[in-house]
């Protein structure tokens, strides 16, 4: 016996759920910037509920598009690159779009061959993570006609387009704080600055913000370590064994951040009575670990939606609205961190 075709759902079904016209239902899936914000999700809720599904072909047949776009993160192992990308792909899912994700490992040639991949499967736009990259990458993209956007940092007088943060200012605000606790002694357990510009900018910040108030921060007080627990435990380690340990330790993420806290536990050392430690991201673990972690925290869901937003945008002939976008990237105090422990 033949079994009965499935009705597929269609445009009509997502207006009448939504209570508006199909011309909305397009606009909504074309060029949602130009739709009230209220509207577009209510159209957005009426496609995932009827789970209707734009055809991708002749989509692409009328615009010669692919509907897709191309996503390239340094690695899937860590959480604040892989909610952006869930972000990024519900937000393209919910405009008719396909997602296709890969990641470099932090080295730029793998970056670099993964955009090339990318490019010759059709992509119609790319998020890419950071700045820092061979021009050659850039120029490619251009003569392609290849919209990208790049994210986690903001640089207003870059001609290249950012979703992002200050990563700069975010560290003047940290060591601000630590400043107003009384210390003095600081170090920095930042990641690879090589080839990662928002690592380096977090260093360099936290260099910047010191020099304002009179205060160094010598060479053997700054440690660049790969993403990793362990890296961070052998970081507080290191730092502990000099002659002057510090009595504030910023770190460039919440992993490394986590690190140095369960060594200066391990070790028996109080947090903040004895130590106090600062991270950068704010992930969920940060709030769950005793004492919470004292963190930056860093709109990711924000950035994923507008990075949605950036690269399906209708192009056009002039420039795209929004090329610099800039998200907050707010202190948050947990128990890490208190004044600074007066010299015995």
């Amino acid at each position: 016996m033949q079994s009965p075709s499935i009705r597929r759902p269609t445009l009509d079904d997502v207006a009448r759920h939504a209570g508006v016209s199909t011309a909305t239902v397009s606009r909504c899936l074309s060029a949602p910037d130009k739709v009230r914000p209220g509207l577009r999700e209510r159209v957005r809720d009426a496609i995932r509920t009827t789970g209707y599904r734009p055809h991708g072909a002749a989509r692409a047949l009328a615009s010669k598009r692919t509907n897709t776009i191309g996503a390239v993160i340094p690695t899937l192992d860590n959480a604040i690159f892989a909610k952006v990308a869930q972000t990024l792909q519900d937000e393209l899912d919910a405009r008719g779009r396909t997602l296709l994700l890969a990641s470099s490992d932090y080295r730029p040639e793998r970056e670099q061959s993964q955009i090339e991949n990318l490019i010759v499967r059709g992509i119609d736009g790319l998020m890419l993570t950071g700045e820092q990259r061979d021009p050659a990458i850039y120029s490619l993209l251009e003569k392609r006609g290849i919209r990208y956007v790049n994210t986690y940092v903001h640089h207003p007088r870059s001609r290249h387009p950012t979703i992002g943060f200050d990563n700069v200012g975010a560290m003047e605000r940290v060591v601000g704080y630590l400043h107003d606790l009384g210390h003095r002694a600081f170090a920095m357990v930042g990641g690879i600055a090589e080839g990662n510009d928002r690592a380096e900018e977090r260093i360099r910040g936290t260099r910047l913000a010191l020099e304002r108030r009179a205060l160094a921060l010598p060479a053997e007080r700054v440690l660049e370590k790969p993403y990793g627990i362990d890296a961070g435990r052998d970081a507080l380690r290191r730092l502990l064994a000099l002659p002057e340990p510090p009595t504030a330790i910023v770190c460039g993420n919440d992993v490394l951040a986590l690190g140095v806290l369960l060594e200066a536990q391990a070790m028996g050392l109080a947090v903040p009575g004895a130590l106090s430690i600062t991270g950068f991201d704010d992930l969920d673990l940060a709030r769950e670990i005793a004492p919470g972690l004292t963190t930056v925290h860093a709109p990711l869901l924000d950035m994923g939606r507008l990075a949605a937003a950036y690269l399906t945008a209708d192009q056009g002939d002039g420039e795209a609205p929004n090329r610099h976008s800039e998200l907050p990237a707010e202190l948050v105090v947990r128990g890490s961190t208190g004044p600074a422990a007066r010299p015995a």
